[in-house]
């Protein structure tokens, strides 16, 4: 009887539990001028956050995507959002030996009509962790290894994640 009571009690301790699994949280990356560029829906997954972005209205190319330690994105360069998120204080970029930022994510390519649209997981962060900070698209490609931003150039679209 008290093995069956404690196995309920478990139960019913388990069940209040909050899952992670289907966590979900969103960010809308607006232009210089507050225009809607890009869509990201960010989900829990195992070993970091999922991020499916859709982007329209940049140039051809590849731009820099990172994930920003500051959740403001102030016009019309969007310093506001900080630098890349650095938990494990490394350096810049997937090729760099003493790289990378946790924020550091592959370059998003964007076709001749201006639409691009990446799918990446954001490994050793918990949506936790990102939430509440801004996802960033940068004007140029990222080299992948240049500290702290990989050449990526300026800031054109900026969108703060939200639960």
């Amino acid at each position: 009887m008290m093995k069956r009571s404690f196995v309920a009690l478990l139960g019913l301790l388990l069940v209040g539990l909050p899952s992670t699994a289907g966590a979900q949280a969103k960010a809308e990356l607006k232009d210089a001028q507050g225009k809607v560029v890009g869509t990201a829906m960010l989900n829990a997954v195992s070993g970091g956050v999922k991020i499916a972005l859709k982007a329209s209205g940049l140039k051809t190319g590849d731009h820099g995507f990172h994930i920003h330690a500051v959740g403001k994105c102030e016009p019309p360069a969007f310093t506001s959002a900080g630098g890349h998120v650095n938990p494990g204080n490394k350096k810049h970029g997937k090729k760099n030996p003493e790289g990378a930022h946790a924020g550091d994510l592959p370059n998003l390519k964007v076709g001749g009509d201006g639409t691009g649209s990446i799918d990446v997981t954001a490994g050793g962060v918990t949506l936790k962790d990102v939430a509440g900070l801004a996802l960033v698209i940068h004007a140029d490609p990222d080299d992948e290894k240049t500290d702290p931003t990989g050449n990526s150039g300026a800031r054109v679209a900026c969108g703060v994640i939200s639960k």
